[in-house]
């Protein structure tokens, strides 16, 4: 008996509504949504503006709470810290660093999972030979176009090989090369059992690439289930054959006519889409070497999104490794405190100004029974030592003693 896997993705119930400064309902963003979405698959979430794409979105990522509801991501909660080591996240807006260039930009996310530098470094390389940036990696981020910068934000959701990647308009502003290089990556990725939810108005874009769509319109789902049986036109058969002759077409119409009771409807040459037609003028002025400027021809998917995001045991031996070869402290040392000098010393001057000498911890315990006794001592005389001090640390950097007061007593 094969044993059944549980959902990436389960909502049950799942509304939200924004309330105003009074507590009043304003708006019903998500109703009743129940979803399903299994291992490995291409899932399409469509909707025009307001559908509540986005605000599903949030919640499954744990930035906004449902009102009502249910959601569980791998069988646990979106709140779950070790659920979002699990997830890569490409917004609807590439939020990126603009000063940093694009090799400092996917080492900075890596450095987030704690990868090893080794592994940031190789993961980097790749992801920038996939997504066609490898020539401009030496360019701020601020540069580039908003094409490219989707490009970039895709190489950083997928910098700690997310077992569940969620894309936001993922080919917004790119374009027809970009995107197409973008499906192709998406369709990679799941050949290769990545989960995947998808948002976007591109509706070509998300029939060529999803398993299963569904549709929102006001926070409600409205239809749901596999592309091509929602696509499907049941009531036309369609039939492809290589050209016919005039007088075979002639001899098919008679037959259905005859056979059928029924009219052949359209006859026509099948269309190829503009995509194809557009890519393929691209891929002949890139055969004949035409120079361009911008991102190059994408490579492919980088070896290590194959497997699922886990802490293996190579690799913590190799942070350890690392860590060594700079003399570095384990992790956990780097919490604690750091001592700095001139506070030691300023903490030992109040220490004495208030009469209290050394600490009990810090000053070593004697022996009194074998200690001689000693005659008293009167205390020296400190006020105008105390008084410097106090000035200095109030501030006083003048030097200067302080004035005596004009009367004595």
């Amino acid at each position: 008996m094969v044993e059944q896997q549980l959902p990436v993705v389960q909502t049950a119930g799942l509304c939200k509504v924004f309330r105003d400064f009074w507590r009043r309902p304003r708006v019903e963003a998500v109703k009743d949504l129940n979803l399903e979405i299994r291992p490995g698959e291409v899932f399409g979430l469509l909707g025009p503006n307001g559908s509540g794409k986005t605000t599903t979105i949030k919640m499954l990522l744990g930035l906004l709470y449902p009102t009502r509801g249910r959601i569980s991501l791998f069988g646990k909660s979106p709140s779950d810290v070790s659920v979002k080591a699990r997830i890569g996240f490409l917004p609807e807006e590439s939020y990126l660093y603009r000063f940093l260039v694009a090799h400092e930009t996917l080492d900075y996310y890596g450095r987030l999972f704690r990868l090893p530098a080794r592994v940031r470094k190789e993961r980097a390389d790749r992801l920038l030979d996939m997504v066609g940036l490898r020539h401009e990696a030496k360019r701020p981020i601020g540069e580039y176009s908003k094409g490219m910068a989707r490009r970039i934000g895709l190489a950083q959701a997928l910098m700690n090989d997310p077992e569940f990647l969620i894309l936001d308009e993922p080919t917004s502003g790119l374009d027809p090369i970009g995107a197409r290089q973008i499906k192709d990556v998406i369709r990679a990725l799941g050949r290769k059992g990545k989960t995947i939810l998808l948002s976007s108005h591109m509706l070509a874009d998300v029939e060529d690439v999803c398993d299963r769509v569904t549709i929102l319109y006001g926070g409600q789902q409205r239809a749901i289930g596999e592309v091509g049986d929602l696509l499907r036109q049941r009531d036309v058969t369609q039939i492809t054959a290589p050209s016919l002759s005039p007088e075979t077409l002639d001899e098919v119409k008679k037959l259905v006519s005859r056979l059928d009771k029924r009219d052949i409807l359209e006859v026509s040459h099948p269309r190829v889409k503009l995509e194809d037609f557009f890519m393929k003028i691209v891929e002949e002025a890139q055969a004949a070497n035409i120079k361009t400027s911008g991102a190059r021809q994408g490579g492919a998917v980088p070896e290590f999104l194959e497997k699922a995001t886990a802490a293996t045991t190579d690799q913590v031996i190799e942070g350890l490794v690392e860590a060594s070869a700079h003399n570095t402290e384990p992790v956990a040392a780097i919490a604690q405190p750091i001592i700095d000098p001139k506070a030691e010393a300023a903490k030992n001057v109040l220490n004495n100004l208030l009469g209290g000498g050394d600490t009990e911890e810090e000053s070593p315990k004697k022996d009194v029974s074998q200690e001689a006794p000693k005659e008293p001592v009167a205390p020296a005389p400190k006020v105008a030592a105390d008084q410097s001090v106090l000035d200095a640390l109030m501030g006083d950097d003048d030097g200067k003693p302080p004035a005596e007061s004009s009367d004595k007593s």
